[in-house]
């Protein structure tokens, strides 16, 4: 799961993007190399300002290139090398069961956007299932290549697939793209091309609700702080004011016109509740904030 999530650097509009994951221990080696002169840079600010498709595309690139390492350590541990868990609350495919029965998985296509280092990919594998792991960055790629696997692996922008009409049976992703893009239903409709008729969209991203409450996971993460009704994006800007992280809003309603107007069928929206068993928090997930109000929003989608 790709999440809406690095640094921990809390936003303008109290959005923190810490990933998803459990307070895990450091899975070490990730890929180790010399600290770049970047990691000196100043901070970058903060804000809400329009972001247009190609400043996301560029920006977000850039910024998972850069962090690919620290999420992987971070959340390594939480996402395993080969389990499909679909937000912070730890929903597993094993039990949802969303894509389908695992049995019935055997022998399908199956793409997943935002692949990160293919964790979903490799438990899809494992089911029988013939993944395609696609990702923005290269660099969150490299780490599926250190993992290992047999896994076809490309580096290329949702918005802009590189595959033939009618190439997928299913198609999947775990808080990957939607987020991150300044045109979902671009990103949707192309999809809606690759998947073969009657073919199944499952996408997971933060439950829209969480952009008018700050990103805290204590009580001061329960008060509105925002209209859930801006829909301007959160950018993170350099010096010079060029977008070096972009992350873009939809209401629960945009969400659903936007799955409805590129093509498909809505036939379930699942909000996860927090289970008894999770006692983790990082970011704004966390138990007190997930008894109450909902974290991650799971659209389930069919080609007719």
């Amino acid at each position: 799961m790709r999440a809406v999530r690095g640094t921990a650097r809390v936003a303008v509009r109290g959005h923190r993007r810490d990933g998803v994951g459990r307070n895990s221990t450091t899975r070490e080696p990730i890929i180790q190399e010399p600290v770049s002169s970047e990691s000196t840079a100043p901070e970058p600010e903060a804000t809400r300002r329009d972001a247009d498709v190609a400043e996301s595309s560029r920006a977000n690139r850039g910024w998972w290139d850069r962090n690919a390492d620290e999420y992987q350590t971070e959340h390594g541990t939480f996402l395993g090398d080969d389990r499909f868990v679909w937000g912070p609350e730890g929903l597993d495919e094993v039990e949802a069961e969303l894509l389908g029965p695992p049995e019935d998985l055997k022998g399908r296509d199956v793409l997943e956007i935002g692949a990160g280092a293919a964790q979903c990919s490799r438990w899809l594998a494992a089911q029988g299932a013939r993944p395609v792991a696609l990702d923005i960055s290269h660099r969150q790629l490299q780490h599926a290549l250190r993992i290992g696997g047999t896994i076809p692996l490309v580096c290329a922008d949702a918005g802009a697939l590189p595959f033939a009409d009618a190439s997928f049976d299913l198609a999947c992703s775990a808080y990957g793209a939607l987020p991150f893009v300044a045109d979902p239903r671009q990103v949707l409709r192309e999809v809606h091309r690759v998947l073969r008729p009657g073919g199944r969209l499952v996408f997971s991203v933060t439950h829209p609700i969480r952009w008018a409450f700050p990103d805290e996971p204590g009580p001061e993460g329960l008060g509105v702080s925002a209209s859930y009704f801006d829909r301007t994006p959160y950018v993170e800007q350099d010096d010079e004011g060029r977008a070096v992280y972009v992350e873009h809003h939809r209401t629960l309603g945009d969400r659903v016109r936007d799955v409805v107007s590129s093509g498909f069928r809505l036939v379930d929206l699942v909000e996860p509740e927090w289970p008894s068993w999770n006692t983790s928090e990082w970011g704004g997930w966390s138990p007190l904030r997930g008894a109450l109000i909902p974290g991650t929003a799971i659209f389930v989608c069919v080609r007719d």
